[in-house]
């Protein structure tokens, strides 16, 4: 049922046109076969942030990364099905900046695609923008792909979306360039919670993992607020670097 009506909303929304190579897709999905064979996915990954591991080090079940052995982070599990590589760039940045909202229905069908059954969550929190970052953009691209997975694949009336209680209580700057200590120091204290959410599993929504700064700030506010459990659910997890 779930699929039927995802095939359907992406029929209406998109030409059946590839959106990597503009060739005819032959499906419902605007991304042709060829050009999807050609993503990434994060399969053997660290449990906790998603950090991709050797297939040697890699075990079914569980297994987690020396940093998150060593310094275990606020969020329970990161979820990033994909590995950020120059076709999901493509895809992220013309959706993100070249306000393409119309690629919101490809992007979470490509999540969906790797995760077809989520870990059950209470309440999903798209991480928020400073208000003078959402003026300029017109959108926040964390919003709609929670509003989009929540509708494909999610029980509408069991999750909620609070795009209200988590504010960014001070402007950051732009973190494309900066190390994982810049993008630490870079958005210390900047997100507030007005909300408790005493119990609740959450489900942090973001486009990319890159250093975990942002999902770290976030959860570390989200557990204060009394979160018994906190998913980040994003698309695409960066490699470590040098590799």
């Amino acid at each position: 049922m779930v699929n039927r009506l995802l095939d359907a909303l992406l029929t209406g929304l998109f030409p059946d046109h590839c959106r990597l190579c503009g060739l005819r897709s032959h499906r419902p999905l605007p991304l042709c076969r060829g050009c999807e064979s050609g993503l990434q996915a994060n399969t053997a990954c660290c449990y906790r942030c998603a950090i991709p591991l050797p297939d040697v080090l890699h075990e079914p079940g569980e297994t987690l990364c020396g940093r998150c052995l060593h310094t275990p982070p606020p969020f329970d599990r990161v979820v990033a099905p994909w590995l950020y590589c120059e076709q999901l760039a493509f895809l992220i940045q013309r959706w993100k900046f070249q306000g393409e909202r119309r690629l919101t229905p490809l992007l979470a069908a490509l999540w969906l695609m790797r995760v077809p059954e989520p870990d059950p969550i209470d309440v999903l929190v798209p991480v928020p923008l400073h208000w003078r970052r959402l003026w300029r953009r017109g959108f926040n691209q964390s919003e709609l792909l929670a509003r989009q997975l929540r509708s494909s694949a999610l029980a509408p009336d069991a999750v909620a979306i609070d795009h209200r209680s988590v504010r960014r209580s001070r402007p950051t700057r732009a973190q494309s360039g900066m190390g994982a200590v810049q993008r630490a120091r870079n958005l210390k204290g900047a997100f507030t919670v007005n909300h408790r959410y005493d119990n609740l599993r959450v489900g942090i929504v973001d486009d990319v993992f890159t250093t975990g700064a942002t999902a770290t700030a976030m959860a570390g506010a989200l557990r204060k607020a009394g979160a018994s459990h906190v998913e980040v659910w994003c698309l695409a997890r960066t490699p470590a670097p040098g590799h």
